[in-house]
């Protein structure tokens, strides 16, 4: 009997391109298949819209007793809202928590500026039913909230502002941004890059939350989650581009803000070692607003990590005398 031939060297080196190809094709199909359903699961998350004649806002709610509009900052929406909310709001509280203009489920309207994001929110709160509020904001959600109690003082119960950005008459020039430009310009064209590094390192973007290691190492458990989710929420990032590309409607001299005016009462709370947005604009708001509560802390950085206890506490303190709970 004859033997069998052997296949040469060349049909077994293609046979094994074949098959690596063939598990390549797969691997990347299945990686595919689990990003578009983590998007599409991103996606179908998103909340309840009120149509108002400034532009469709998008907003998440929770919570029971007095209403209180939680206003995200830069790279946010609906859902960073709700972060702030869960992370600075006591019990007895409702909250609503929009996106603002060009983040997601909020359009990008003809005229973007600070004060018509204000009216916005108003017009939001007449189809919800609600009269009065206060109004917690972080970062740069900051200036549409003093707009907001500069245009809306009879609707405004308080406000309670955490790690305050520029607004004009300021300007950015002090802001440290934690990488270049071009760095978020890249993460930020398209949904799979950021997707892909996150699944490798959940934390790979912490820089860009002011997340140092000092300050890292000195979270607790519930801020380590709150960090974590804060990430996470970035995706997608391609609904939240045009609202990220309108940050700068908040130092436009067309639309700058005089504290002063304000008459609600306020609690600021910034960080000295805050990289993102800089102190200075807290110290500047503080000296101006009559009346205003600080607390300033040493460390922390923009997020506040170490401290978040404390800041709960004094935040449940502000609330229970300017703006009780029904169980008060």
């Amino acid at each position: 009997m004859q033997p069998m031939p052997r296949p040469s060297e060349g049909k077994i080196m293609r046979r094994v391109l074949v098959l690596i190809t063939l598990v390549l094709v797969v691997f990347v199909g299945a990686v595919w298949l689990v990003f578009r359903q983590d998007m599409q699961d991103r996606m179908s998350s998103l909340s309840s819209v009120a149509d108002t004649r400034f532009a469709p806002v998008a907003f998440a709610s929770g919570g029971a007793g007095v209403p209180v509009l939680t206003i995200h900052g830069a790279g946010g929406g609906h859902d960073q809202g709700r972060l702030l909310a869960e992370a600075f709001l006591p019990a007895g509280y409702r909250w609503i928590a929009p996106s603002r203009f060009g983040y997601p489920g909020s359009a990008l309207p003809a005229n973007p500026s600070t004060a018509a994001q204000a009216d916005a929110f108003a017009a939001m709160l007449d189809r919800l039913g609600i009269r009065r509020v206060t109004l917690l904001a972080m970062s740069g959600g900051v200036p549409p909230a003093l707009q907001f109690a500069l245009r809306h003082p009879d609707r405004t119960q308080a406000l309670i502002l955490l790690s305050l950005a520029p607004f004009a008459p300021l300007t950015a020039e002090e802001q440290e941004l934690p990488v270049p430009l071009w760095l978020y310009d890249a993460l930020f064209a398209t949904d799979f890059p950021l997707w892909a590094l996150l699944r490798v390192s959940p934390r790979a973007l912490a820089p860009m939350f002011d997340a140092r290691p000092e300050l890292v190492a000195q979270m607790t458990a519930a801020e380590a989650g709150f960090l974590d989710a804060m990430i996470a929420a970035f995706l997608p990032v391609t609904l939240r581009r045009a609202g990220l590309a309108n940050e700068a409607a908040a130092i436009d001299p067309a639309a700058a803000i005089n504290p002063s005016a304000i008459r609600v009462p306020v609690l600021l709370v910034h960080a000295r070692d805050d990289r993102l947005t800089p102190f200075s604009t807290a110290r500047f708001t503080a000296e101006r607003i009559a009346g205003a509560e600080t607390l300033f802390l040493d460390s922390g950085g923009h997020l506040l990590l170490g401290h978040q206890d404390a800041v709960r506490q004094r935040i449940a303190e502000f609330l229970t005398i300017n703006a009780p709970s029904v169980a008060e």
